[in-house]
């Protein structure tokens, strides 16, 4: 695009006026905050909770997004490269990772089992093998 290099007086002033009242412009976010489809999915990030601490803020969000009518919910994990588990005999390698405990916890928790329609791991769009995507019934 080449630069033009003397603009006429009509065009400095449709320049200012679009400037002062830019009504073409379209705000996207005020239309995301009206239109439902923004409640399809809701995204919450575990990184530095403990395991119990984890487990009952998923338990917060599960229900708390049910009540909203999400559809899923996508929850960033980590991978668990950073664990210190390893070094602990007494623990599960992989059971002391949220990647792992999290779906667990789910599954055993019967008031929260109700609500899920299935859990995966995340694409790696969405995350990969640090994100979790749980997917809600539709009640």
């Amino acid at each position: 695009m080449t630069k033009k290099r003397n603009l006429s007086s009509e065009d400095i002033k449709n320049w200012d006026d679009f400037v002062k009242n830019p009504k073409e412009i379209i705000d996207k976010d005020s239309l995301k905050k009206e239109d439902n489809s923004s409640h399809y999915r809701f995204k919450f990030d575990l990184h530095g909770f403990s395991l119990d601490g984890a487990n009952t803020k998923v338990k917060e969000i599960v229900l708390s997004c049910v009540k909203k009518k999400y559809k899923e919910i996508l929850l960033i994990t980590g991978k668990g490269l950073h664990s210190n588990s390893e070094k602990d005999v007494y623990s599960s390698k992989d059971l002391s990772k949220l990647k792992y405990s999290v779906p667990e916890y789910i599954k055993s928790n019967q008031d929260l089992l109700k609500y899920v329609l299935s859990i995966n791991t995340a694409g790696a769009r969405n995350g990969g093998e640090g994100a979790i995507i749980i997917k809600l019934k539709n009640l």
